[in-house]
């Protein structure tokens, strides 16, 4: 079935609809273009009800490609940091809690969302998980999915116009002999190496699998010097077009006059959200010697993997800052439940 969704109709106009779009934004010297331009493209094209969709088989291998790039920066020095990683997730934790709970009280009061929609819309990230147990929960999936979904698009779209006003961003150059002198083996124990890690984490109900399961395969091995392969740069610009077109393909069966609705909402919830990830970016620069932009990075309310690559494209600390989302998806999957059953009790007096 994934084999012919491949060369399926859908899948052949998400790529002809992204190619242009990242063509387009690449010649408007447009931040990120390759993920921005096809996002936007296929977002739109969804909205006026082209039927697209992106292949699970494919978007899999990009992500596991992404995984292994972000490898390359791991090592042995990266472990010497780990010990001020518990402040900052520490932080984390009051980030996500304040979030939460301010935002949904604004959602309940002003754009009128049930108590429970309003606390699943507020959480910063982890729209996969949360949905399953919004529907568990009896909540409107459509106001939780909308709502996370431009709030996305949001931060993706202008957190990379700002990181490139205001921060030097410097190429990643690696010398083109350590390309040609690697060991084709050592990218297959790699990749082997992640499917199995990917697949166990999966059955352990690990978020993010995909991610964390090919980070802990790749740095491992590195690490212990097993196996050791440096992804090429190149191959980076088709990922982003893959990944920016996935995430326009989520506003299939959406429309405009729906997105209309909860625009305005969603804009204030992402501006409060942001408040709160600049503040605890900062507390966090009082403790730990990183990059600020990295910083405001990790705790900004976008997608686990969308982040990811705009940390690569910007060369802010990839490996710190997707620790830092896989963090908050398990912080944020232990709190909502437990915010929700405080709910129940309460009504229950």
């Amino acid at each position: 079935m994934e084999l012919k969704e491949i060369i399926s109709k859908k899948f052949v106009l998400v790529i002809l609809i992204s190619i242009p779009g990242a063509l387009i934004a690449e010649f408007l010297k447009i931040p990120l273009a390759w993920f921005l331009g096809p996002m936007l493209f296929t977002s739109l094209a969804s909205l006026m009800g082209l039927n697209l969709k992106m292949p699970r088989i494919i978007l899999s291998l990009i992500l596991i490609l992404l995984g292994l790039y972000i490898g390359n920066y791991i090592d042995k020095n990266l472990f010497s940091q780990m010990h001020q990683w518990v402040w900052t997730s520490l932080i984390m934790l009051i980030y996500i809690i304040i979030s939460v709970l301010f935002v949904s009280k604004y959602l309940q009061k002003f754009s009128k969302y049930e108590k429970k929609t309003s606390i699943f819309s507020a959480a910063p990230g982890a729209l996969g998980p949360l949905l399953i147990i919004a529907e568990d929960e009896k909540s409107d999936l459509s106001h939780v999915a909308t709502s996370h979904l431009i709030r996305l698009i949001i931060i993706i779209t202008v957190f990379p116009l700002i990181v490139n006003s205001f921060y030097d961003v410097k190429s990643i150059e690696l010398p083109e002999n350590v390309f040609e002198e690697q060991n084709i083996i050592d990218l297959f124990i790699l990749v082997t190496t992640s499917i199995i890690l990917i697949y166990l984490f999966n059955k352990c109900k690990i978020p993010a699998a995909l991610l964390s399961g090919t980070l802990v395969a790749s740095g491992f091995l590195q690490i212990t010097e097993l196996a050791s392969y440096r992804i090429s740069p190149d191959i980076i610009d088709y990922c982003l077009l893959i990944l920016g077109a996935s995430v326009g393909c989520r506003f299939v069966n959406k429309t405009f006059i729906e997105i209309g609705k909860n625009a305005f909402h969603s804009f204030v919830a992402t501006f409060f959200l942001v408040i709160f990830g600049l503040i605890a970016a900062y507390v966090a620069s009082l403790i730990i010697d990183k990059n600020f932009f990295t910083l405001l990075l990790s705790y900004c309310p976008g997608g686990i993997y969308e982040v990811a690559v705009i940390a690569i494209f910007f060369d802010l600390d990839p490996e710190f800052v997707s620790f830092h989302h896989i963090i908050r998806l398990l912080m944020i999957l232990f709190i909502v439940p437990l915010i929700l059953k405080f709910i129940e009790k309460k009504h229950k007096f």
